[in-house]
């Protein structure tokens, strides 16, 4: 089967949250472009409702092996392996991305909230790494950068419960979680999460607040100031969404941002931004 055939012709505009936004200075976008398309690209692939595991698994291994540089296969890894050579960034990234991408073609549950982290490590962590990567900021962030990505992921999650379930027999829900509340996992399927279900969603959501907390002063720490104010508005959205999955039930309920909202956050959260800016500046 050709890869091809799996696209699901999702671009990063799509996105629940914010990719290479024109935040990001043009210097720094065709990298994180070029990461983007691999990881989408991946993420179609094993995200497909009819595809076997194993063709699956195939097709991915052909993407690491063109961006290992092993093979000239896929046109996705070629132009990631070009741009990560043209700026001396390392694969370790999206190799760690594709392990995430394998999980999801074998792993369809997850035991409890450290196995939902451990697949975050590998799922969702990356994307911030690299853009830090790109953008020449201090390692020392990746703690904060880690809170937000994982916290992104869950949120992620929470919203697509239902959906994961009814189309790829996949639920990121913590069996234990569920079987504390007395839920089940077949309760994902009605098309509104009853109590059980509900008190696990709000739980999770609010287990969730704590990692949004520890990735507050993430902008703060970082120096490049377009990039600081993507993750401040990122931070923003996440909170208000995050907040949103503590109250509502997203099997019948809506807990997406439509283009209104965000700028209504974001015009809302700038003048904090860039006061706290000036002070952090000043500081300094």
């Amino acid at each position: 089967m050709s890869g091809n055939a799996l696209q699901s012709g999702k671009d990063h505009t799509g996105e629940n949250f914010p990719v290479a936004s024109v935040l990001i200075a043009p210097r720094f976008r065709p990298p994180v472009m070029a990461f983007y398309k691999y990881v989408r690209f991946a993420d179609d692939i094993s995200d497909h409702e009819t595809t076997p595991p194993d063709e699956k698994l195939r097709l991915l291994e052909e993407m690491r092996a063109t961006l290992a540089g092993e093979n000239d296969v896929s046109p996705e890894g070629l132009r990631l392996r070009a741009s990560l050579a043209e700026r001396g960034l390392s694969t370790v990234h999206a190799f760690d991305l594709l392990e995430a991408f394998r999980r999801d073609c074998t792993k369809l549950r997850t035991a409890d909230w450290d196995d939902l982290i451990d697949y975050c490590r590998y799922s969702a962590m990356p994307v911030g790494r690299f853009v830090l990567d790109v953008h020449g900021e201090s390692r020392d962030l990746w703690s904060a950068n880690d809170a937000l990505c994982a916290a992104l992921q869950v949120i992620n999650h929470l919203q697509d419960c239902a959906k994961d379930y009814r189309t790829l027999n996949r639920v990121y829900l913590p069996e234990d979680t569920l079987a504390a509340a007395g839920a089940r996992v077949e309760d994902l399927a009605a098309p509104q999460a009853c109590p059980a279900l509900k008190a696990v969603i709000h739980g999770l959501a609010a287990k969730n607040a704590g990692l949004l907390a520890r990735a507050r002063p993430f902008a703060r720490g970082i120096r490049d100031g377009r990039l600081a104010l993507e993750v401040d508005l990122i931070q923003t959205l996440a909170e208000d969404l995050n907040a949103k999955l503590m109250r509502r039930d997203p099997l019948s309920e809506p807990v997406h941002h439509s283009k209104l909202d965000v700028a209504r956050l974001f015009l809302g959260r700038l003048p904090v931004f860039a006061f706290n800016r000036l002070f952090t500046s000043r500081r300094g």
